[in-house]
């Protein structure tokens, strides 16, 4: 009896993704704490009656029950039985809105289905808001600390308190290279790096699982990090560019005078 009531108990979800599946129903990406990133089919939902048209909605979150599975183009796809609006602020607007879909998109890309990765639902979870309160400093930073937790939640990420091909900890006092392949590496004078000190920092937050610390530490380089990690993504992803970066960057385009 405990395993059927857990069974067909509402999971907490965010929509990443949707796309037209016939004429009135939604095929959509979910991010749920319990499946991780999983694929429905919302029969009805572009119906102008149908409830679930105004609740399939990106960044809110959401619980959802599921029904039966089936084969799709080779892709399990789940039913999607109900969906009822969970809680949370409002949508984020202008530059938090393309932060939100780099995040998506992030997730899309970097996550396998049906792998669960609860530490980071949670974190997603508490990076929308942020998005949406118009500090830029802060969503940056709010953007670096979630890049960091998808690499380290899918084990790309090398300990960034120790050169990586030595394992002695890095110089606080120096700067250091974060490469896709070699990991931490220390560089010669001159050349651009993150500074040991922010390395060591951002490590102590990941182990401490300290979101706000981990942010703070975001903080000490923000230039240099968001390159650094900008290369680790891309390469990771297996991409040359991610499409939400490269339409900010359109759009900083335009409003710049």
């Amino acid at each position: 009896m405990a395993t059927r009531r857990n069974a067909a108990a509402p999971l907490a979800a965010y929509v990443l993704h949707h796309h037209d599946w016939s004429e009135s129903s939604l095929i959509l990406d979910l991010f749920t704490r319990e499946l991780g990133r999983i694929v429905v089919v919302a029969k009805g939902a572009k119906r102008p009656y149908s409830q679930l048209r105004c609740v399939l909605l990106p960044f809110q979150r959401l619980l959802v029950q599921l029904g039966s599975k089936r084969q799709e183009e080779g892709t399990e796809v789940q039913l999607l039985r109900s969906a009822e609006w969970g809680g949370g602020g409002a949508m984020p607007g202008g530059a938090g809105l393309l932060a939100g879909f780099h995040l998506n998109e992030l997730l899309l890309r970097g996550l396998a289905r049906q792998d669960p990765h609860a530490t980071l639902f949670d974190t997603y979870a508490a990076t929308l808001p942020v998005l949406a309160s118009g500090d830029d400093a802060g969503t940056a930073a709010a953007l670096r600390a979630f890049e960091l937790h998808l690499l380290a939640d899918t084990g790309v990420l090398p300990e960034l308190h120790v050169v990586t091909a030595t394992q002695r900890p890095v110089d606080t006092g120096a700067r250091h290279l974060l490469h896709p392949e070699t990991g931490v590496q220390p560089l010669r004078d001159g050349e651009t790096g993150l500074p040991g000190a922010v390395l060591t920092a951002l490590q102590v937050a990941l182990d401490a699982r300290d979101l706000a610390g981990l942010r703070s530490a975001c903080l000490g380089a923000p230039v240099e990090l968001r390159n650094q990690l900008r290369q680790m993504l891309h390469y990771h992803l297996g991409t040359s560019a991610l499409r939400t970066r490269a339409l900010m960057v359109e759009v900083q385009k335009l409003i710049e005078p």
